[in-house]
């Protein structure tokens, strides 16, 4: 039997100064559009919290669990490559720990709470139209295997918000083990708190690397922050397989943890398109698709420089510089999944290389590339892509290597198959299937979001229905930017 979940509020109690209590702002007649059934059982979650008919409870910010107290968290960050100075939480609330059964710990964080003392010029709102690609994109994103904030509950009302044009107000659970950044460290950093951001990373050690805590102290630090570079090189290697742009890797948009952390302007690509830009208000495409691996150790250095006082800079120096192998690692080991390959020979970089040329050339969809692909037989001239090519001889040239590499692997082809269906999907979280759900649930109706959650939620699964297809000329059109 489901009990009341059990929370407590650590980053209040155990670091005063880093944040301030403020209580939610519920919204006009607000109502529970969805919630996340699956993760509300892994969570032991009772179903009458979630009552569709009633008030919003605490999915509105009209009511608290026992135990939680919100708070607001402050943080700072560079913005496009610019010091941005001051930030935190302006539209959201941390409301507490949840403390599960095994031991590990998810942060409860409210999304369109309501202005805090870090709202700066904005409202403190969401709409339906960015809380539904954030609900969507986190769930994708888990599914596909990549790591990400989770997203619980849903609520949508009649409160006004001004975007673009008038839009009605929304709110999110959104779930994570962790909401710190690297702009929470940059914060106490440029004020020049060094005490502070000591504190902060013995906070996230101990919370989050406990095997770390006997260590001798540089060799903690040291062991530390070597994980964080790794975990951030492992994330935007996932995101570079799967055709994944984030559009605004601002330093206060990384998760210490190396999740895939606040869904914006995000975009899967369809065409592929090496300088893909997702974010219509990245002017320069500073967050393009071929620059977030840069962007990531950018973003790294800027992490270090705050831990300066406390790691020396030959330490620093030296882990920043295994980002590249990291990052290199795991992004060969996944692209040799993708294409089928167990073991390294000399010829597959260049065959890899051929075809993105050939992909650039004619704007394949990335994703049907690599699942089309999957279905390669060692022994048959006939492939299911030929048909996307344009230049058949082209891609004739480039898929008869292709089976020779193939005649290399020890794998038959049903084995062969399996495995690379099981890293090459055949459903991404276009923006276009985001945008019909989107338009569904600001007339109320999630009855899109949810079929569309449960194809997303098997990704590698062979579909014959439009979730699959290549967007139509109005989802091409589609622009999303950092009101997203």
């Amino acid at each position: 039997m489901a009990e009341q979940p059990v929370f407590t509020h650590a980053w209040h109690d155990l670091l005063p100064g880093f944040s301030q209590q403020v209580t939610p702002q519920p919204l006009l007649s607000a109502r529970l559009l969805w919630h996340n059934s699956e993760l509300a059982a892994e969570l032991g979650l009772a179903d009458d919290l979630f009552n569709y008919s009633g008030p919003a409870g605490v999915w509105g910010g009209e009511a608290l669990l026992p135990g939680m107290l919100p708070v607001a968290q402050v943080y700072s960050g560079h913005q496009f490559g610019v010091w941005a100075g001051q930030l935190g939480d302006g539209r959201g609330l941390l409301l507490g720990e949840q403390q599960l059964d095994d031991g590990r710990q998810l942060e409860w964080h409210l999304k369109g709470a309501g202005l805090t003392p870090f709202s700066r010029m904005g409202d403190g709102r969401a709409v339906i139209r960015s809380t539904v690609r954030e609900c969507l994109a986190s769930e994708a994103m888990h599914y596909l295997g990549i790591p990400s904030t989770r997203a619980l509950s849903m609520v949508i009302s009649e409160t006004p918000v001004y975007r673009e044009r008038p839009e009605k107000g929304a709110m999110m659970m959104r779930l994570a083990e962790s909401h710190v950044r690297f702009g929470h460290f940059e914060h106490f950093y440029y004020r020049r708190e060094p005490e502070n951001v000591r504190r902060l990373a013995e906070h996230v050690v101990a919370r989050h690397w406990p095997h770390l805590q006997d260590e001798p102290e540089q060799d903690k630090w040291r062991l530390w922050f070597e994980d964080v570079v790794a975990r951030t090189a492992r994330l935007i290697a996932q995101w570079q397989c799967c055709g994944f742009s984030h559009g605004v890797m601002n330093t206060d948009n990384m998760s210490i943890l190396g999740l895939t952390i606040d869904y914006g302007p995000w975009g899967f690509m369809d065409d592929y398109q090496p300088g893909f830009i997702c974010n219509h208000s990245d002017y320069q495409g500073r967050y393009s698709f071929e620059n977030q691996p840069g962007v990531g150790l950018w973003n790294l250095q800027r992490l270090a420089q705050t831990l300066s006082p406390f790691i020396s800079a030959d330490t620093l120096n030296t882990v920043l510089d295994t980002y590249g192998q990291h990052l290199q690692q795991a992004w060969a080991s996944q692209m040799r999944a993708k294409l089928g390959f167990t073991h390294v020979q000399a010829e597959d970089n260049p065959l890899l290389a051929e075809l993105f040329s050939l992909m650039t050339r004619e704007g394949s969809d990335y994703t049907r590339t690599f699942r089309l692909l999957s279905h390669t037989e060692k022994g048959s001239a006939l492939s299911p892509l030929r048909d996307e090519f344009i230049d058949r001889a082209a891609f004739d040239s480039w898929f008869a290597r292709y089976r020779q590499r193939l005649q290399m692997e020890p794998l038959d082809d049903a084995e062969r198959q399996n495995r690379m269906q099981a890293v090459n999907p055949a459903v991404v979280l276009r923006n276009w299937l985001a945008q019909r759900a989107i338009e569904a649930a600001e007339q109320g109706d999630a009855g899109e979001m949810n079929r569309l959650l449960a194809v997303l939620r098997n990704p590698f699964t062979d579909r014959g229905d439009d979730y699959v297809k290549r967007p139509p000329d109005w989802g091409r059109r589609l622009e999303v930017s950092c009101s997203s």
